[in-house]
């Protein structure tokens, strides 16, 4: 097997879990080697062990997902929930098999006009996509799905996110939570000024059009971890992309069993152990 491994935290490479994880996968006869960013991956890569956190998956995402190499995720972050291997158990939960492989939705973005805005820009994300006001003024969002117009949304911003990141921004801004199988995609303002929006779900092949009203000179627009300045004037066109991120799941990992112990949902003193 050919594993490529990726680091965000160059810190990391001291730490004597990675050192261990490097040397176990090349004594289970795995040819090992780093990859960074902005770096292609070799010929025949079966996949790329992503070492860090959720943001360290992210970004392992933009490597992995054109390519449809797919990413296992070690947690040596906090939250774990894309990244949810043990780095003492890594090597051991792959070698024997103890995984499938599923497949994640990508959100592909496009300027509607190809003036070349995004230029340089990875135009995708795993989790979600959103623009928000760069100064002090209120952002207005007129947005339309599959061609029809919603009301007007002024807020700080916008979010559409897949259902994979319901449990990232999207729960912030006071999204659902949704499960990664789910083919939807959640429409959310970030704090809005108007009293009568919700989150709105809608199907995953759904064409998500945006255009800005804005005093300020720019627009913030982030995919994920990464961010740039767009002009409002900028129409922007989300959708599915055309490839899915092939992520690594430990057999017995369980979405429901995550939110209650990673975001211990539903704790409260009367759900105890003799309900």
């Amino acid at each position: 097997m050919k594993i490529a491994i990726y680091l965000k935290k160059s810190s990391l490479e001291a730490d004597p879990r990675f050192m261990r994880l490097v040397e176990g996968f090349r004594n289970a006869g795995c040819e090992v080697y780093r990859v960074h960013d902005d770096e292609r991956m070799s010929d025949y890569t079966d996949m790329l062990v992503a070492v860090g956190g959720d943001g360290t998956f992210l970004s392992a995402a933009v490597l992995a997902g054109p390519y449809g190499v797919p990413v296992f995720g070690v947690n040596f972050g906090r939250l774990g929930f894309l990244s949810e291997s043990k780095p003492e158990t890594a090597v051991e939960d792959i070698m024997s098999g103890n995984y499938s492989i599923e497949e994640r939705t990508m959100l592909g973005v496009a300027a509607e006009d190809s003036s070349g805005c995004l230029s340089g820009f990875f135009p995708y994300a795993l989790n979600e996509m959103t623009v928000h006001r760069s100064g002090p003024a209120m952002l207005g969002v007129d947005v339309t799905i599959d061609g029809s117009p919603l009301p007007a949304y002024w807020a700080d911003g916008l979010l559409v996110a897949t259902s994979s990141g319901s449990t990232a921004y999207s729960l912030s801004v006071g999204g659902p939570i949704v499960l990664p199988e789910s083919r939807v995609l959640i429409i959310s303002p970030i704090a809005p000024h108007n009293l009568n929006v919700r989150p709105l779900i809608v199907p995953d092949t759904a064409e998500v059009r945006i255009s800005l009203r804005s005093r300020d000179e720019k627009v913030l627009f982030t995919a994920d971890n990464r961010s740039m300045e767009i002009d409002p004037d900028v129409k922007l066109v989300l959708s599915m992309a055309r490839f899915s991120l092939k992520r690594v799941r430990l057999n017995g990992s369980n979405f429901i069993n995550a939110l209650t112990s990673k975001l211990f949902w539903g704790e409260d003193i009367r759900n105890g152990s003799d309900r």
